[in-house]
């Protein structure tokens, strides 16, 4: 895992986003991973501008996995106000209790970086990017499918195993072979 760096995604890194979407085809059917933010687009944008602008504006945060210069993993993260969208929202909203500083939304690795750790370090960097943000409580939603081999389309966000790896608990199950996985992150310092 010393071969690759974490960047921030911002103005500065935007292009190498956009270049990792735009081999991957705007990633699950075009979405640029647009569909968790808030859906109050301007009526000529289209997921790659909205997604653009909400970079530009600092409301979209993710964690970008570098290898050499090519952008090849990242993790979405951010508050609930700007990440709103939630799938199963009923059953999520019916078992919380103390409502998250920060969500993890979606974690993708490129087709030809898979099975190789970088969700993991993908992960690892949403969280690192979190603690110098101030910290506090991050969950995660990842699908909850033990020994079950999935379509990566359908891993959006990762396995449970992965959050478990990297410190999560469990918390409650969300929707089907989904669930809740929460995590205290200390601001550093």
């Amino acid at each position: 895992m010393d071969s690759y760096m974490m960047k921030a995604l911002d103005k500065s890194t935007w292009d190498d986003f956009a270049a990792m979407f735009e081999r991957n085809g705007g990633l699950f059917s075009g979405c640029w991973c647009t569909w968790f933010h808030p859906q109050d687009r301007e009526a000529e944008e289209c997921n790659r501008a909205y997604k653009q602008r909400m970079v530009r504006e600092e409301v979209a945060h993710a964690a970008l996995v570098f290898a050499g210069d090519e952008a090849v993993a990242w993790a979405e993260y951010g508050t609930p106000e700007e990440l709103p969208g939630i799938h199963h929202r009923k059953q999520y909203q019916e078992g919380m209790v103390t409502p998250p500083n920060y969500r993890i939304t979606c974690i993708y690795v490129d087709k030809r970086h898979r099975s190789t750790g970088l969700a993991a370090v993908a992960l690892r960097g949403a969280l690192d990017l979190i603690a110098r943000a101030g910290g506090g409580l991050v969950e995660g939603y990842p699908q909850d499918t033990p020994g079950k081999k999935m379509n990566p389309s359908f891993l959006y966000n990762g396995t449970r195993h992965l959050y478990e790896e990297a410190g999560f608990t469990y918390d409650r199950p969300k929707g089907k072979n989904h669930c809740v996985m929460t995590m205290t992150v200390e601001a550093a310092s």
